[in-house]
């Protein structure tokens, strides 16, 4: 009897803009400073994307990289999924963008919005056409460009200084090794705290969706209740990340590898205090490249599988919080 294929990665890659903005840089525009935004939340420096560009610029370089390591062309692709909160337009979405740019025919496009969490939830949807055998190679990318939509002023600076711009992407085939690949995903949603993190215009509760008056009230800018996400966020992910554990028979320390989003140095270093692990268990580079949102994780799994941090049959936890509020956790062999 056939049994059911594992979904694995096989390709890996990332891409960020050269444009580097530094906690000096952003010292002349805001009331703020580099010890404030490094004890804060660990950042250090952003990049931003030049004018003209959107997510699926940055998607475009990542998915190129992880299709080489994966050794499969654009047109072999069966699907792709495209998680962003901050899409090349209104509509359509970026996943037409991509497609088009990767000369992909009429391969079909699925854009998801899951925030800060879309990478997982994305994983979560590409396992499902791979075990449930509808598709066999599946692009999943996550790209922000998050720079256009940020509040340069004192009143924006708890936002502002976390958030910057990349991409990262991944290629998910069949395994043909039944001990590695996703073995599960486990994704939620707490929509009654949405307005604890969102960004309210444009929005088609008002017309016009963007007028003088909203852009004076500000509402087109991030708006966070920093408090309440980051209290959230070291209970949910800590939770996702015990029935990642549970649902394989494995405790913390099974674990070779903690990949969490990367929206905060200090929810991290939270999490892996709470499963009495070791920093040296987990990798960050929210230093180097800020919050991220759905590229944050495939960013760090490419840096981690290019650097060698990670080999094959290691047991790698991912786990992300977010909008929403939305969170998830996979586990996975390499």
């Amino acid at each position: 009897m056939a049994t059911t294929p594992r979904a694995r990665i096989v390709g890996t890659g990332m891409y960020v803009p050269p444009k580097v903005v530094t906690n000096f840089d952003l010292e002349k525009l805001m009331d703020t400073s580099d010890e404030w935004i490094r004890q804060r939340s660990g950042i250090g420096e952003r990049r931003y994307a030049a004018e003209g560009l959107g997510p699926s610029d940055l998607a475009l370089e990542a998915a190129k990289s992880a299709l080489d390591m994966a050794g499969v062309k654009s047109t072999d692709l069966d699907m792709i999924i495209f998680a962003t909160l901050s899409p090349d337009y209104y509509f359509p979405g970026s996943g037409a963008f991509l497609q088009d740019y990767l000369g992909c025919g009429t391969t079909p496009a699925l854009d998801i919005r899951n925030q800060c969490s879309g990478f997982l939830y994305g994983l979560n949807v590409a396992q499902a056409f791979i075990t449930s055998g509808q598709y066999k190679r599946v692009l999943l990318v996550g790209a922000e460009c998050h720079s256009r939509a940020l509040n340069f002023s004192t009143p924006g600076r708890d936002v502002s200084v976390l958030f910057g711009d990349g991409a990262g992407a991944c290629v998910l085939v069949p395994s043909d090794d039944s001990r590695r690949g996703l073995l599960s995903v486990h994704v939620y949603a707490e929509g009654a705290h949405r307005d604890l993190l969102k960004i309210e215009a444009p929005s088609t509760r008002q017309s016009p969706m963007i007028s003088p008056e909203i852009m004076a009230a500000g509402i087109h800018y991030p708006k966070m209740e920093g408090r309440q996400v980051f209290k959230h966020a070291v209970t949910r992910m800590p939770e996702a990340v015990a029935t990642a554990l549970s649902h394989n028979a494995m405790t913390p320390n099974d674990v070779d590898l903690y990949l969490f989003h990367q929206a905060n140095l200090r929810i991290n270093e939270a999490v892996m205090k709470q499963l009495e692990q070791p920093l040296t268990k987990t990798f960050n580079n929210i230093e180097r490249y800020g919050n991220c949102s759905a590229a944050s994780i495939p960013m760090c799994l490419d840096e981690v599988v290019r650097s060698g941090r990670v080999n094959a049959g290691d047991a790698v936890c991912m786990a992300a919080f977010g909008a929403g509020f939305m969170w998830a956790s996979a586990m996975m062999r390499w």
